[in-house]
């Protein structure tokens, strides 16, 4: 009897850690009347490995500005398992204009997801899964109405980052309207 008990505790833990995660997103993305756009790329290695971000996968995100006038918060999305071997992460951005033109100098952004000294995860999350959204372009004026493209690579000293799951980009109106 007592390994039953104890094979049904284990059962309703990982069923809350799995359900979660998922709550958290969406309400992170429920009725927010400042967001533009928000997508997310899951990940996977060329061989198919899931959940490796491999040096050459460069996810694409495409994004409409039509309110030239108005400022814009762009953020990173990260979802990383705890069993990333890293504390933090490096990845460029390379932001694309309606001309197809470079709208911008590629910048590199460094993104803490675990704590330097105690390895703990930062973010939200249950279980070995942690999300977090990262303020990476504050105020960004888009100069042009049209189609923008924001490209993410990641920029580790490692061809494969194993444990890194999914990537994305979020625009929101700063202040709204």
């Amino acid at each position: 009897m007592p390994d039953f008990l104890a094979f049904t505790r284990l059962l309703a833990r990982r069923f809350w850690q799995a359900l979660l995660p998922l709550a958290g997103a969406a309400s992170l993305s429920a009725c927010d009347p400042n967001r533009v756009y928000e997508d997310n790329v899951d990940l996977k290695s060329p061989s198919g490995d899931a959940y490796v971000w491999d040096v050459q996968q460069r996810p694409d995100f495409t994004f409409a500005i039509t309110d030239t006038a108005a400022r814009y918060d762009v953020y990173f999305n990260v979802r990383n398992a705890s069993g990333y071997g890293f504390y933090n992460l490096y990845l460029k951005h390379t932001l694309t204009g309606p001309d197809g033109r470079p709208a911008g100098p590629a910048l590199l952004h460094q993104m803490v997801l675990m704590d330097p000294k105690t390895g703990e995860p930062r973010g939200a999350g249950a279980g070995d899964i942690f999300d977090h959204q990262f303020l990476a372009l504050p105020r960004q004026h888009f100069a042009r109405a049209g189609t923008y493209k924001l490209t993410l690579e990641q920029y580790m000293r490692q061809n494969q980052l194993p444990g890194i799951m999914a990537v994305g980009v979020r625009v929101a109106r700063v202040g709204g309207k």
